[in-house]
């Protein structure tokens, strides 16, 4: 590909991002779902004027912008944090994943579809989207329990769906292992991805800050995030729990911990205009004919597992009744660890590739598009919004600019 093309491509990408944000102020629509929506309006889909293979490009912007979003996530859970909020985190995170998955695989099959495809379709319901889920709270400014709670959620849930789903695709195999198969190479790959963590985490932990003291340090910051991706790729496991492991151990064991982690904020909304844009240029709509009653039950089952699972999490970790009902509104969002969940599901299994990969590119779509729109509702409705806690004369009022972690 010419380079000059592509350079091009990728500043005007950015540069009509600063008008999406403009009109989102105008729409109150969220960010992201406008970049969404911009990436299918130019790619196949729509008019097809993206000059790059999109999936290519997609492929490469996705590693580093969720290891930085895992990286960040995994700053917030600090001691700190967790001793605050950890029950309402830890019951929220497993409430949604168990609860989902007996709604999604036991809807489906009970509809009609095959065991061992109604159990895959709930793992891959599993997933989320933690760089929707950040963004939009990033974007609005929103401080309070349920935000706070929400961050947390978000950075340790997709390891219970890899972990599940990992299990869930050992029983459905044909190989010999069964159960105990599956639930081995699940443990083995958050093992992995733990100890990957772990040896990037510790170092850094001890070094961060000390290249340059009393300054953040970009390089360095950005050294640990291609660090974890490339790690995470060699080793085949999870780059969300690399990161994540990463950013938890330097955020709990670091002395200036919070440099590195306001540098990758500043660092890391030009990789997320352009995964978002490309994600939705990825899209191909002309597939999706086919998903039927499958996709449209997969949608309502899990809303309703988010839904449900987030009440009976939040409540049992202590948070207030009004909180409870929002949380798994929040939660909705899902995007590129659903899409690979299903790729590594439809390799293993191609008597199930179809169902698979169509239903799973047809909801992700509604749930990339939709998904931060009911995020940002459930943070209007509580009241944690930067705008409506101004409107109100709070004093707390966050200033016009990025929340630090």
């Amino acid at each position: 590909m010419d380079l000059s093309l592509l350079l091009i491509t990728l500043g005007l990408l950015l540069l009509i991002s600063l008008g999406l944000d403009a009109l989102g102020r105008l729409t109150r629509l969220p960010h992201i779902t406008l970049l969404v929506l911009f990436g299918l309006g130019i790619g196949p889909s729509g008019v097809d004027l993206l000059p790059i293979d999109a999936a290519e490009w997609q492929a490469i912007t996705a590693q580093l912008t969720l290891t930085m979003i895992a990286f960040l996530l995994g700053g917030e859970l600090s001691r700190a944090a967790l001793a605050a909020r950890g029950r309402a985190i830890l019951s929220v995170s497993i409430a949604v994943t168990v609860v989902s998955l007996a709604l999604i695989a036991g809807g489906l099959w009970l509809l009609g579809a095959p065991l061992a495809l109604a159990l895959l379709l709930g793992g891959v319901g599993l997933a989320t989207d933690p760089a929707a889920t950040r963004e939009v709270i990033t974007e609005m400014r929103a401080d309070g329990p349920l935000s706070k709670t929400l961050l947390g959620v978000v950075a340790i849930d997709d390891a219970w769906g890899v972990i599940v789903f990992s299990v869930l695709l050992g029983l459905v195999a044909t190989s010999a292992g069964g159960a105990a198969g599956g639930l081995a190479q699940g443990l083995a790959e958050v093992g992995r991805a733990a100890l990957a963590g772990l040896a990037i985490g510790l170092p850094a932990a001890y070094l961060t800050g000390r290249i340059r003291p009393g300054e953040p340090t970009l390089a360095e910051a950005l050294g640990l995030v291609l660090l974890c991706a490339g790690v995470s790729l060699w080793l085949e496991v999870s780059l969300l729990l690399v990161g994540m492991t990463a950013g938890a151990v330097i955020v709990n064991l670091a002395r200036h911990h919070e440099r590195p982690f306001r540098a990758i904020e500043q660092a890391s909304w030009p990789f997320v205009i352009v995964f978002f844009v490309l994600a939705g240029a990825t899209v191909d709509l002309s597939g999706l004919g086919g998903a039927g009653w499958l996709a449209l039950a997969f949608v309502a089952l899990r809303v309703l597992g988010r839904m449900a699972g987030g009440w009976i999490g939040a409540r049992l970790g202590g948070m207030a009744r009004r909180e409870a009902r929002l949380v798994g509104l929040a939660l909705t969002p899902q995007a590129g660890v659903a899409l690979g969940m299903a790729l590594v599901a439809a390799h293993a299994m191609p008597a199930y590739a179809a169902p698979l990969l169509t239903v799973t590119v047809a909801t992700t779509v509604v749930f990339e598009l939709a998904g931060p729109v009911l995020t940002r509702l459930a943070l209007l409705k509580s009241g944690e919004a930067g705008p409506r806690r101004a409107r109100a004369g709070s004093a707390a009022a966050q200033p016009d600019h990025d929340v630090d972690l």
